[in-house]
């Protein structure tokens, strides 16, 4: 692992990108390519700005599925209280 985690602040990410995936859940029908973007662009950019890949191996590799990626950021957020 490199440096410490700043928690604090990546919980305040997660929170955001929960908050978008309920969103983009409750569009429906509705054109949700852009709220899929952004979602997108969160995930890369967390694990690039926390370098969580330093802190779960394979979290690049379940980048696709939203509901997996907040479950991983959980389990290193509390290992890392």
């Amino acid at each position: 692992m490199t440096g410490k985690l700043n928690v604090q602040k990546l919980k305040e990410t997660l929170k955001y990108l929960e908050s978008k995936d309920r969103e983009l859940k409750n569009q429906g029908q509705n054109d949700t390519r852009s709220l899929e973007s952004m979602i997108k662009y969160l995930k890369k950019d967390m694990i690039e700005q926390y370098n969580l890949d330093d802190h779960h191996v394979t979290i690049k590799q379940e980048i696709k599925d939203t509901q997996t990626f907040i479950e991983n950021v959980k389990r290193i957020i509390s290992v890392n209280i």
